[in-house]
């Protein structure tokens, strides 16, 4: 069993022993996935991407304008809105006539 176990560690220490001390040289493998278009013109919407946008649109100012005409008070405010004819002039910091 210790056999075993010492071959094991001889090949990790094996694979240590063959790293660069100094950086990485080889090259890695980058996994960003998907087409560059850095300085180039982007590559063009598929007909099923286009369609499904506008679908997403229409359905997202459909929920807008349906809670806008459904429950108008949540852009209002819960409270009457003020008459600002009932305000006096005090109210409303405007000095008196006779104040010079």
């Amino acid at each position: 069993m210790s056999i075993s176990r010492g071959i094991h560690l001889f090949k990790k220490g094996e694979c240590i022993l063959k790293k660069p001390i100094l950086g990485n040289v080889y090259q890695q493998i980058r996994n960003s996935g998907g087409s560059n278009a850095y300085r180039s013109a982007p590559h063009p919407f598929t007909k099923f991407q286009i369609i499904g946008a506008d679908i997403m649109g229409g359905l997202m100012w459909w929920w807008i304008l349906w809670h806008i005409w459904h429950e108008p008070l949540f852009l209002l405010g819960e409270f009457p809105y003020p008459n600002p004819r009932k305000w006096t002039n005090e109210e409303l910091g405007i000095p008196p006539d006779d104040a010079d």
